[in-house]
């Protein structure tokens, strides 16, 4: 992977020449917490614009990217970095505690992080993902195989947010997932099983065959809907 990273670097570099201002690795690759099966690299590319000439510039190294199994960059101008704090909170926290430089100026080092908007963004999106949750599982309720897999694909995302849940409580948050779940458990009086069943079967410690999907469907969207309460009940 490293590899490829050099050479998204040098892609990039020649496309966009002066115009290129950073390039960001952010995330669990960050930090050596990568899961091959279930984890992206994620890139912040920063440029001092970004235009329909840019993002026609950008195509064929993105797409490249996209190839190799990984989402585009985030093409952001560097105005648009400093000036979005606020309402991407949640983001720039993550990006901001977990990122390696690539190339270019530190811009996310140079960030100072607006919360005006943090303890919504945080409810916002834990609402949105269990609401987003049931929608697709009414979809899917009849085929174990499959609840199972929407259910374990979406661990990750309410680990983050219940990451993100934890600091709006004074809590200072770990970032692995097992360790953010147990924290959330003496944090909300959380029921961790759900939580744990399903980072084991992400992690292949547990089978498929082994776990009865409806009721971990159950108990995981009353878990989630406790953080999503905990989270309401903070000083707006």
């Amino acid at each position: 992977m490293e590899r490829d990273l050099n050479n998204l670097v040098e892609k990039l570099q020649r496309a966009f020449g002066e115009r290129l201002t950073s390039v960001v690795l952010y995330g669990s690759a960050a930090v050596g917490d990568h899961q091959a099966r279930f984890s992206d690299y994620n890139i912040l590319c920063v440029l001092s614009k970004v235009t329909p000439l840019e993002l026609g510039e950008a195509e064929p190294v993105f797409h490249w990217w996209r190839k190799r199994g990984n989402p585009s960059p985030l093409l952001m101008s560097e105005s648009e970095v400093h000036g979005s704090t606020d309402c991407f909170a949640i983001e720039f926290h993550d990006i901001k505690e977990r990122n390696r430089l690539l190339a270019g100026r530190d811009v996310v080092g140079e960030l100072v992080l607006d919360n005006s908007f943090y303890r919504a963004q945080v409810e916002y999106e834990l609402r949105a993902k269990l609401l987003r949750l049931r929608q697709k599982a009414a979809g899917v309720l009849s085929d174990r195989n499959l609840l199972l897999r929407l259910l374990a694909d979406s661990v990750s995302t309410f680990c983050v947010l219940f990451r993100h849940a934890l600091l709006l409580s004074g809590v200072e948050a770990k970032f692995a997932k097992r360790e953010v779940i147990g924290q959330a458990r003496e944090a909300f009086a959380l029921d961790a099983e759900p939580f744990v069943t399903l980072l084991d079967l992400r992690g292949g410690q547990r089978k498929p065959r082994e776990v009865d999907p409806l009721p971990l469907f159950a108990r995981y969207m009353e878990q989630i809907q406790i953080v999503v309460d905990a989270i309401d009940r903070l000083e707006k």
